[in-house]
């Protein structure tokens, strides 16, 4: 693997343990309201916004699915469990250390709002320390079009080709392999799989690693 230039991260369930509150208030959701849905479901479309998980839901469960309910009954349950905020993934600081060291740019791009990123990165102080946050509605399409990728790497001065994704979700790893980027998946609440490991440069248990393969990566 070649050193980037830059590096775009995605945040839910990559820079915070944010997902799992997700799956596990959208299966509490789903047994709430006798819809008997499988983790895998939420797999499927974690790291997605609501058109697309309405979507997959509508295309699995049929049109007349209540996902006017069903989104209440999550936030619900989303709201009770992330109430006293969320935890860092492991690695996070140490990576943004070893990035400031090597003088490498970074953005965020994320699928949720602005909102919910100073929310949860505001308490740890982490906004400043990315040159871009793009959040829902700085792109024209979400992931898993390559829009908030392309659009990641124009804000931050490379082209894609220069540039090092990180994500943890199926539809985020679309996203930056399709823009043409560098990815790396760093599997959360959705394991790794052969499709995402042929559009990925590698395949780490955590930010540890990846921030491992930065340092011996050899300079462009």
């Amino acid at each position: 693997m070649l050193r980037p230039k830059a590096v775009i991260f995605d945040m839910d369930g990559l820079l915070i343990e944010s997902e799992k509150h997700y799956r596990d208030s959208f299966l509490a959701a789903s047994d709430e309201g006798g819809h008997g849905m499988a983790v895998d479901v939420y797999q499927r479309v974690c790291g997605s916004p609501w058109d697309v998980i309405t979507k997959t839901i509508r295309s699995e469960y049929g049109e007349d699915f209540p996902m006017d309910n069903f989104r209440d009954a999550w936030l619900r349950h989303l709201a009770i469990q992330m109430a006293d905020g969320v935890a860092l993934k492991d690695g996070v600081l140490e990576i943004l250390d070893l990035l400031d060291e090597l003088h490498i740019p970074r953005a965020i791009a994320t699928s949720s709002g602005h909102e919910s990123v100073n929310r949860h990165l505001g308490p740890f102080d982490l906004t400043r320390r990315f040159d871009h946050i793009l959040a829902r509605g700085d792109y024209a399409e979400p992931k898993p079009s390559p829009h908030p990728y392309l659009s990641a790497a124009k804000r931050l001065g490379f082209s894609p080709q220069d540039c090092l994704s990180l994500e943890d979700s199926y539809h985020g790893v679309q996203s930056a392999w399709s823009a043409g980027t560098q990815t790396i998946m760093v599997p959360d609440v959705a394991p790794a799989t052969d499709a995402m490991r042929e559009k990925c440069v590698a395949i780490c248990d955590n930010l540890f690693e990846v921030a491992g393969l930065l340092k011996s990566a050899e300079a462009k």
